[in-house]
């Protein structure tokens, strides 16, 4: 009964390894994202002057995600596009539109929240 009891603290689907990896990715990208803004700190001398130089370089970084979201939809239409051919049911053509919905939404909504922060 012991054993039982603690079995809610290891859901399978956490010790999978395709979670596992997903996880890695997450922690190795906000790792990065943490030591560039170290780095960056330390390069330009003070939390004032790194917010400075993000503003004064705020379109060349639009212009990376610009380029981002390029190559993520050139992907996601090579990829749909095989799906389709694997799967061409209304069903999965419903899904589809509805995750092709949730990322343009969600993408408006970012890139929204950046202009009118200013940046």
């Amino acid at each position: 009964m012991a054993a039982r009891a603690w079995t809610w603290l290891r859901p399978a689907w956490l010790f999978n390894g395709r979670v596992a990896l997903a996880l890695l990715w997450v922690l190795a990208v906000a790792s990065i994202a943490a030591g560039v803004n170290v780095i960056g700190l330390h390069v330009v001398g003070s939390i004032d002057g790194w917010e400075r130089w993000l503003r004064e370089h705020s379109v060349h970084f639009l212009v990376w995600r610009l380029l981002v979201y390029a190559v993520t939809a050139y992907g996601w239409w090579w990829m749909r596009r095989r799906l389709r051919e694997r799967e061409p049911s209304p069903e999965a053509h419903q899904r589809l539109l509805r995750v092709e919905i949730a990322a343009v939404v969600t993408l408006v909504l970012l890139e929204g929240s950046q202009l009118l922060r200013g940046g």
